[in-house]
């Protein structure tokens, strides 16, 4: 998209006002308003944009243990480069557009750590082999009738609900609640996310929605901006949106299924569907889906990324615990889908909905073309993998992030420094809790001990 381009769109919108953003390694939306004039400075010479958004965890607090930013180096500005193609009206404010930006170095190389580009980086190697990758990831989430100074006031506690009791796939609860959801749907519509389906899931306040399949950039751009604009419509309605993978012991988790497949770049042909192969099952569906086995445990702080995420990946709770695969099965990691020339595509159950999409969705394609390039051979799928003696998920986050930090395989498809970096804000989010007391703890202890 050409400068004129914008210009005629702003025009046409009536666009007064600029809001730019990007997202950081936690999957969290930075961003400011800029004027207009400094907008048209910015289309061609980029703007700064304070590096400590890669400094910081997820509350602010200053990263210790890396590199590329910190007191060491004065959090100078890093240059953000505007992405006229994602330019966006955001509904409830039509006076203002919005554009995501990637990062760079100052010397013009992407930054390294910046979760768009790692997975343009992907994306890249893949168009370099003569794939496009496809993708739609869909989320589960609930609602509260809380705001965040409620919240607070109730440490996190007794929280109210939208809806009461489990009722999944509820006509009742989602049409008594049809503001909501007209809001949410409605404002995806304008934004251009299309929403295959919206419905309750099994729990008080949950709902699933499932985001249209396009190109893998494109699919995480619109996940990531899916999971922010539910929380804004959410307090615009009085009420609180969680992504949080298990925000309660007692009731199912919230997962960030991701939906995958290779196309001909040249003609768009599914390269997942072979009327001949078993199950429908092409030979590079199968070394994609062993690639993703083989690599599952070395990526997996890329699809469980908080010390929470490991509390949603137990038995008997629809989320996977081990790796393996299966046909339409979801007990499995992987659940291969049949769905003829169309369709055909592989499901990767194990990331939650508090995974960053752009990583989530680079550690899942990077492992597949890690299958297709070392030829790799899927074995015999599983029935219920609940009963499985398949190798186990790594269990904690001290794990996971180790294992990704020794990972060969993640330091050729992501980039060393990438790796360091994001194993070292894993350890970081490992030693913060280590020192919380929990609730847990004091109930267990306090009088007892």
């Amino acid at each position: 998209m050409t400068i004129d381009q914008i210009k005629e769109l702003f025009a046409t919108h009536r666009i007064e006002k600029i809001k730019v953003g990007g997202f950081d390694v936690d999957g969290v939306l930075r961003g400011k308003y800029i004027s207009l004039e400094k907008f048209y400075s910015a289309a061609s010479a980029g703007l700064g944009f304070c590096d400590v958004i890669f400094g910081w965890d997820s509350s602010d607090a200053l990263y210790d243990n890396v590199r590329m930013t910190g007191w060491h180096t004065g959090y100078p500005d890093g240059v953000a480069r505007i992405d006229l193609a994602t330019f966006r009206v955001l509904p409830w404010e039509p006076d203002t557009a919005f554009f995501l930006v990637d990062f760079f170095n100052k010397d013009g190389s992407p930054l390294a750590v910046s979760p768009r580009q790692v997975l343009r980086r992907v994306v890249e190697r893949a168009e370099s082999m003569g794939y496009t990758p496809n993708a739609a990831i869909e989320y589960e989430y609930f609602f509260f009738c809380e705001d965040p100074k409620s919240l607070r006031e109730k440490n996190y506690r007794n929280l109210v609900p939208l809806s009461p009791g489990m009722f999944g796939y509820s006509f009742l609860r989602a049409s008594v609640n049809s503001d909501l959801a007209h809001a949410i749907l409605n404002c995806m519509k304008a934004m251009e996310i299309e929403i295959e389906g919206f419905h309750t899931e099994t729990g008080p306040g949950v709902y699933e929605t499932a985001i249209r399949y396009s190109d893998a950039l494109s699919a995480a751009d619109n996940a990531a901006l899916f999971k922010t604009v539910v929380k804004v419509l959410a307090q615009k309605h009085g009420l609180v949106a969680t992504f949080m993978a298990k925000w309660n012991s007692a009731l199912p988790g919230c997962s960030g299924h991701i939906h995958q497949s290779l196309a001909d770049a040249k003609g768009g042909k599914n390269l997942f569907y072979s009327p001949e192969g078993v199950n429908e099952m092409s030979g590079l569906m199968r070394h994609f889906m062993a690639g993703q086995l083989a690599l599952m445990r070395e990526f997996s702080s890329l699809f469980l990324p908080t010390i929470n995420s490991y509390k949603r990946t137990v038995s008997g709770t629809w989320a996977p615990t081990n790796v393996t695969w299966g046909i339409d099965n979801r007990t499995t990691a992987l659940r291969a889908i049949p769905g003829g020339a169309k369709a055909t595509r592989v499901e990767n159950r194990i990331p939650g909905a508090d995974s960053d999409p752009y990583l989530a969705l680079a550690a899942s394609l990077a492992a597949g073309l890690y299958g297709i390039e070392n030829k790799l051979e899927l074995g015999e799928p599983t029935v219920n993998a609940y009963k499985s003696k398949s190798t186990p998920l790594p269990r904690t986050l001290e794990k996971a992030a180790a294992l990704l930090r020794s990972s060969e395989a993640a330091r050729e498809y992501f980039g060393a420094d990438f790796v360091e970096h994001y194993a070292s804000t894993r350890q970081w989010e490992v030693r913060e809790f280590r020192r919380a007391v929990t609730d847990w703890e004091l109930a267990r202890y306090f009088e007892i001990i």
